[in-house]
Parts: C-alpha cells; structure tokens; sequence
C-alpha cells in the first residue's frame, strides 16, 4: 500500500474513510470500495470514478480493479433491516458468456448475506454495499465491501463474504492472530454450506478441514512472533494451520459451549465489541469466557497456542446390571500432551435403539461408567463430527479394570514412544516387560508411576505383547510397531 499513498501499514491503525476517484479510459469501469458516488465524463475519451466510503478500513482492504466491466446487481434482504435491502454491486467482463457463467454464483451471495448476518450480526457495510469485482486472481481478497474474485464458486463467494465481519469489520491486531480473520472466513463457508445446501455438505466440508489439519503432526494456529517475518507469508497464510485446523477449532469450542445461543452470542457480542477496530485471539477467548461464564484458558493453550491432535485408544464394555463402561486412552500427535476436551459417543443396543452420550477427556488415561439400562452392541466415537480427534483402536474388553495391575497403552500402532498409563499409583513396583510373539524378552523396567515412556524406535515392525505384574496380579496387552 506504501508503494501507492501515505500510509503507516500498522493493522491497528484504521483510516476513518476512504475516497478513492479513478481515472480511467472510457471503455473501462472502475471498481472499489464504498459508494459510486458520480461517473464524469471528462470529455477527452476518459471518465473518471468517484468512489467513497465512510466506513473505517485498514490499509490493506482498500483496492481498485479496472476492466471493460458489465455491471450486475442484487439484493440481500436480511430479516434485521426489515423490508430494505443491501445491494450487492458487481462488476465483471463485458463479454456475452462471463455473465451466463458467473450469474448462479453471484445470485448465491443474497441468501449468504442474509444468513451470516442472522447468524453474526447485520451485515456490518449495510448503509454502503456489498459486492465483487472479477479479476484474473487463482482465489479471492476480501477487499472492504468490495471482493475481489477469481471466480465464484460457492466456497469462495461464502468464505470472502464471511471475511466482511471477521477481517474487515473486525481486523486482527497482529499477524500472528490471522485466525480472527481466516478460520473464521473459513467457519462461515461451512456454516454457508450447512445451512444453504444441507447437511451432508456442511458435514463433508468440515470432515475436510479437520482431515487437512491431521495431515501433519504438529504446527499451531497461532502463529509464533519469530515466524511473522518477511518472506514467510506461506507460514501465515498456511492453508492447513490459519484457515482449516482454524476452522476446525472454532468448531469443536461451538461443540464445547453445547449451546448454540449462547455460541452465536458470543460470535455477536465479539462483532459489536471490536466492530470498526482489531482484536486478537485472546480477545475473542476473552468475549468468549465472559458470554460463556466458561474458562477457555485449557482450550486455547491446547487447540490456538499448542500443536497437534489427540490420539484415542478405547476400550468398552457393558455389565449385567445395565452399565456402559468406557477406558479412554489419550496419547497426542506433538507436543501438546493432554488435550481436555468433550467428546460423544453414540451407543447401540441389542434392542437395535441407540443414544449419544458425552465424556469429558481430563487425563491420558480415563475411566467412565454411565448407566444405561440396556446391553451396548456397537460403539460409534463421535458420530456427528464434532470434533478433530484420530481414533487408533475401538476393542470391546473385560471387567479386570480393579487389577492393580489394569493399564492402558497408546499410541497403537506406535512409531518411537510408547506410553504405558495406570489408573493408579502403587506402593509395590510393577515390572514392565515387552516381548516378541516368540516370547523372547525385548525390553524390561519397573515403576510405581501412574504412567510409563518406552523407547520403541529400535524395534522391528511387527506384533509384541507388554505384560506387567507386581508379583501378584499379571496383564498381558498387544501393540503393533
């Protein structure tokens, strides 16, 4: 921006307006942000724009596109400005087939206005407009009340105008918080798709997201100040970090509030708060707690700042007398080492019935006992896909969980670490021994911990058995390497 007029190009200093009049020939038009306020012709084969907004904008949302344009207008009419409309201008080429082709993606964006602003809060640039200009872009930039477009599928139509309230009404302070500006661009694709074309596609769109995200072991969404850096703009603007594992968090916190009022609330409550003005990630976690009554500093410490995923190993059964007994294993993908989280299970009877029930993960190793009145026959772990999780092993078990032996072993299959948890502590050493299916002993210690770290990296591939005993009891468990 520097290169084109006097700016600072500090995210959080907003101009309070911005006038941009464009000179151009008089084949063209000249797109931007605000109100076309006058077209001049200037009498020498060249006209010029007057474009005009009020509305405070940050150094990088202002833009211009000039083109041989055709225009072509809608309008939205969110249930909020009761029977008046925000039109929605677009700009695209002059040629006969680019509105054929364009039309059923630009006429889409009337139904997301409406959504997103019953959803969030009215569409934040109502007294000016919305709108596109077409350009020769691979994707979008949401420039304010103005997008500029590669096209207009669905999915980018949606994701640009959810940036109009989180990126452009409400701007990230820093860099480093790029997700208030694009998981939730990206949050609002989904919720487009869910809420427009259905269920399924809202469903399929974040199984997506969260797949992405577990494409790699480790990276957070937030990005670290030592890597905002010149030349790292992939880092920020990471697809897998910044916009889907970023849309997959905003997810699972809508799944933890198990409220959607009070979700939207605070998605409402964060739009007024900072509108016309920047915010963080902790300033939404802040409106998030105080909307809520709830304490977001485990979630975000683990799904913002952390890295990873977790890994699930489970083990259930069900007792005679009507109980549904559920072993949780959790071992994680990086460095973050426990993620807390809620988590649903939908259980199947014998008598072909079913009902979900939600588990609070607190720990590595996990006991739950709900009664059920019925006999489980199957188990599904998140069935509405809540949540970003990668489940191992899903195994029926025993009812041995009283040994003072009973443990738990995760990841399985295991790559360098295996980690062996307890329910308990004990006064009396447990002797941990590893071997192969041959019986021949690979590894051997002891502990009295609630939890164990083998080094499996020199391990073969293959099948081994881990058996620990106090001289009493015994428990044999099998892992693959």
């Amino acid at each position: 921006a520097l290169s084109w007029f006097p700016v600072k190009q500090d995210l959080e200093d907003k101009a309070d307006s911005c006038w941009v009049f464009l000179t151009t020939d008089s084949e063209n038009m000249a797109g931007s942000q605000g109100i076309l306020t006058d077209v001049v012709d200037l009498g020498d084969g060249s006209t010029r724009y007057e474009w005009k907004s009020k509305y405070p904008i940050d150094y990088y949302l202002i833009s211009y596109a000039v083109s041989d344009y055709q225009e072509y207008n809608i309008y939205a009419h969110p249930e909020e400005l009761d029977g008046d409309s925000v039109f929605i201008q677009n700009f695209i080429y002059d040629d006969p087939d680019c509105l054929a082709d364009t039309r059923n993606g630009i006429d889409a964006t009337s139904g997301m206005v409406e959504l997103l602003s019953d959803l969030y809060t009215l569409y934040p640039f109502h007294e000016e407009k919305y709108g596109h200009c077409l350009t020769e872009l691979g994707g979008g930039m949401e420039h304010q009340t103005m997008t500029t477009m590669g096209g207009f599928s669905f999915g980018l139509v949606a994701h640009e105008l959810g940036h109009m309230w989180f990126g452009d009404n409400v701007t990230c302070a820093t860099w480093s918080d790029i997700w208030v500006n694009e998981g939730f661009a990206t949050y609002s694709d989904y919720l487009c798709r869910y809420y427009i074309n259905g269920i399924s596609a809202g469903k399929n769109f974040m199984v997506q997201k969260q797949n992405s995200a577990m494409s790699s072991s480790g990276g957070s969404v937030y990005v670290p100040e030592d890597e905002v850096v010149p030349g790292n703009e992939w880092r920020i603007f990471s697809g897998r970090l910044s916009y889907d594992k970023g849309a997959a968090i905003i997810h699972i916190l809508r799944h933890e509030i198990q409220n959607d009022s009070l979700f939207f609330a605070v998605m409402e409550t964060y739009q007024t708060q900072f509108a016309d003005s920047t915010a963080t990630g902790d300033d939404f976690k802040e409106v998030a707690e105080a909307v809520t009554g709830m304490d977001f500093d485990p979630f975000f410490n683990q799904w913002y700042y952390g890295e990873g995923y977790p890994i699930y190993d489970f083990e259930w059964y069900s007792t005679d007398n009507g109980y549904f007994h559920l072993t949780s294993t959790q071992t994680t993908s990086s460095t973050t080492p426990l993620f807390e989280m809620l988590m649903d299970f939908k259980l199947i009877f014998t008598d072909a019935t079913d009902t979900i029930i939600s588990l609070y993960q607190t720990a590595n190793l996990n006991e739950f006992d709900v009664y059920t009145g019925k006999t489980v026959a199957t188990v599904q772990v998140d069935p509405n896909l809540w949540t970003m999780e990668h489940v191992s092993s899903l195994v029926v078990g025993m009812e041995e969980t009283d040994k003072p032996v009973y443990f738990t072993v995760g990841p399985n299959p295991v790559r360098d670490f295996l980690n062996i948890y307890f329910l308990n502590p004990s006064h009396n050493l447990r002797e941990i021994t590893v071997t192969d299916i041959s019986g021949k002993t690979i590894l051997q210690t002891t502990t009295n911990d609630t939890k164990s770290r083998l080094n499996t990296t020199s391990l073969k591939n293959g099948v081994y058995l881990v058996s620990v005993s106090d001289g009493t009891d015994k428990l044999v468990r099998k892992f693959v390497k």
